[in-house]
């Protein structure tokens, strides 16, 4: 080593200091810059260093971990990892790859994230208002109707709406006018109605101060507001993440692949990174976690769940644009067919598969630059209507077999299922040896 243990900040001058600290004869290009990606500090490290002209190398922390470890079982510092990595090119020299992208100040990459965590928040929001309007009785369910996230029902309880009085006092005309004004229409006097009806019921079923409403139409409230925010938020993201996917995908590879539109297309592409990057399509499909494990040994082996290693938003957006991609490409419904009724296999594992197979010809179609074409088994190119046809002709999924493969063995109890576990036995155990004649 030429030198080790120097400490420095991500800031210019001391980034100039250590760059000037190298030999004078050294190459920009042979300059190797190991890095352990902790958090989101190394991505202006990276990028100095890149417009330096050195290499820059990402090592999964699992893996500095694991040979920090080995080196010293009971020691971490920050000085014995940079000896640790700076060794990695010499121990693993193929397990380095060049990192060529900003990580996550991609905007696309961001923007995924984001995405998916703004739909969890809304999701949350949206299940803390339903039980909490279990509270009021099951008629403000019918009242409402199934979709909490309709805007015309959320304006109505943000409003403060919750509380049975309040509806009272609006009466029916008001009601029915707000129903109108809010849902463009398509509410009007039938919901004013079905509203007043659930708000007498309630009023039925508590009694005379039993049941604060004004501080549970406030509780209310906020959650229907946090869930209009949300929806709002969403809206001017996914209008953002389009303009930015247009930019990196103008020819709209991404979105002619089945099953992907152009919110999914924006998840894949900027989690997945530049698809080029890839030495081969088995690192790409092992990079989402949807490949098998796999336990060999001798002549024993195994294949186990997915490993789930990968980009857990990549891998949400390929399973959906899976589940969707075999309704409509043949060769993918053949072979989902072929696994959900020849092989045996569960309606998630046979979709994991349909998954990888799907970005598999996503990344081929980018390196080809060309569009996904849809063809027959036999390899003839068909169109959305043709295709559809044919899927319902040969690769339906009987019902029986589709339930049976849809049903997953729980020991516990959910609002699906409210069978619990059989009661241990209150009698003596049978399970030991009895003296002979002991009653």
């Amino acid at each position: 080593m030429i030198w080790s243990g120097r400490r420095f900040r991500t800031t210019p001058p001391d980034l100039d200091q250590l760059w000037s600290s190298l030999p004078d004869d050294a190459d920009p290009g042979e300059v190797l810059v190991v890095m352990e990606p902790t958090r989101n500090a190394w991505v202006p490290l990276a990028a100095w260093f890149r417009r330096k002209g050195a290499r820059v190398v990402l090592v999964p922390p699992e893996r500095s971990a694991d040979l920090r470890n080995y080196y010293a079982k009971h020691t971490k510092s920050d000085r014995l990892d940079s000896q640790l990595l700076a060794r990695l090119p010499m121990l693993h020299p193929d397990g380095l790859h060049l990192e060529q992208g900003l990580g996550p100040g991609d905007a696309l990459k961001r923007a995924a994230k984001l995405h998916s965590t703004l739909v969890h928040r809304r999701t949350q929001s949206l299940a803390r208002l339903d039980t909490l309007l279990e509270l009021l009785g099951p008629a403000w369910h019918s009242a409402i109707g199934a979709d909490l996230g309709n805007r015309t029902v959320l304006k109505f309880l943000a409003a403060g709406y919750a509380d049975p009085h309040v509806v009272k006092r609006l009466g029916r005309v008001r009601l029915a006018r707000f129903c109108h004004r809010h849902s463009r229409g398509a509410w009007g006097e039938p919901h004013a109605d079905a509203l007043l009806a659930a708000a007498r019921e309630t009023l039925e079923l508590w009694s005379d101060g039993e049941l604060d409403y004004p501080d549970l139409a406030e509780d209310i409230a906020i959650e229907a507001r946090l869930a209009l925010q949300l929806s709002e938020e969403l809206k001017d993201l996914d209008e953002r993440a389009t303009l930015v996917l247009k930019a990196a995908d103008p020819n709209g590879i991404l979105t002619s692949a089945p099953g992907v539109a152009t919110i999914t297309a924006a998840a894949i592409l900027g989690r997945l990174g530049d698809p080029n990057r890839f030495d081969s399509l088995a690192g790409a499909r092992a990079f989402t976690g949807l490949v098998p494990i796999l336990d060999s040994s001798g002549l024993t082996g195994r294949h186990g769940g997915p490993t789930k290693r990968g980009d857990a938003v990549l891998r949400q957006a390929l399973f959906m644009a899976a589940s969707q991609a075999r309704r409509i490409d043949p060769t993918l419904a053949a072979k989902y067919h072929r696994l959900m009724v020849n092989a045996g296999k569960h309606h998630n594992s046979a979709l994991c598969h349909i998954a990888t197979t799907l970005l598999t010809r996503i990344i081929a179609c980018w390196r080809a630059g060309q569009p996904y074409q849809l063809r027959d088994v036999d390899g003839s190119a068909v169109t959305i209507d043709q295709a559809r046809t044919i899927i319902a002709e040969r690769y339906a999924i009987p019902k029986d077999l589709r339930a049976r493969r849809r049903t997953t063995t729980n020991a516990g109890t959910d609002r699906r299922s409210k069978e619990s576990p059989r009661a241990p036995s209150t009698g003596p155990s049978t399970t030991h040896a009895t003296t002979p004649g002991a009653a």
